[in-house]
């Protein structure tokens, strides 16, 4: 069983992996951790929009630099999306991603993996494929209390800017943009809380098995 959950930033896409690999005993990848990490070593080499400072970075990317303090904040964010659109850093984190969707650890039976791209490139054959969307101020706003609760210093019009910044790269990227899989369910979490987004993802995948 595979589930490829794809989206853009602080759309609800961890929450739900979350749920619906505990639901179906499912292992987890969180694939935009890969990127952050490729993000985070290139911004301490130079410039992360560099491709060859990128392409190094990945090169040297371990399973602990998945690990690492502060992965989540804004400016690694900004970091991965940039080393993200560099096709040499793509080709090299792909293998690994099919690798665990194949493979999974732990000896578990499937795998549901979190990204931008799983639907279209990294797993265009999953069993499952869903697209988690919000409007850009409903995700700020999420951000915002997130990166609150991590007592980091924040200013929603940043991070408002931040997520529009970043969701124009992705999409406009040349190599694997941020868009739904044809086959995919497309669903606006907007207005919806997490358990809700869980259902309908649920009922959706239960249609189709």
């Amino acid at each position: 069983m595979l589930i490829a959950v794809d989206g853009p930033a602080a759309a609800g896409k961890g929450t739900l992996t979350h749920k619906l690999a505990d639901h179906f005993n499912l292992a987890r990848l969180d694939t935009g951790l890969i990127y952050r990490a490729v993000g985070m070593k290139a911004q301490e080499l130079g410039d992360p929009a560099d491709p060859e400072i990128a392409f190094k970075a990945a090169q040297s990317l371990s399973f602990v630099d998945l690990d690492q303090v502060g992965l989540r904040n804004e400016a690694v964010g900004n970091a991965a999306s940039k080393v993200a659109a560099i096709p040499a850093v793509r080709a090299i984190l792909l293998s690994f991603q099919r690798d665990f969707a194949t493979t999974p650890p732990g000896g578990k039976t499937g795998a549901v993996l979190d990204g931008r791209d799983i639907g279209t490139i990294v797993c265009p054959n999953a069993s499952y494929k869903l697209f988690i969307t919000a409007s850009p101020e409903v995700r700020a706003e999420r951000r915002f209390k997130e990166l609150q609760d991590g007592s980091e210093e924040v200013i929603r019009s940043a991070i408002l800017r931040d997520i529009m910044d970043r969701d124009e790269r992705d999409r406009l990227r040349s190599v694997a943009p941020l868009k739904p899989a044809k086959d995919a369910l497309v669903l606006d979490t907007s207005d919806l809380d997490p358990d809700a987004v869980f259902n309908v993802a649920l009922n959706f995948i239960c249609s189709q098995r």
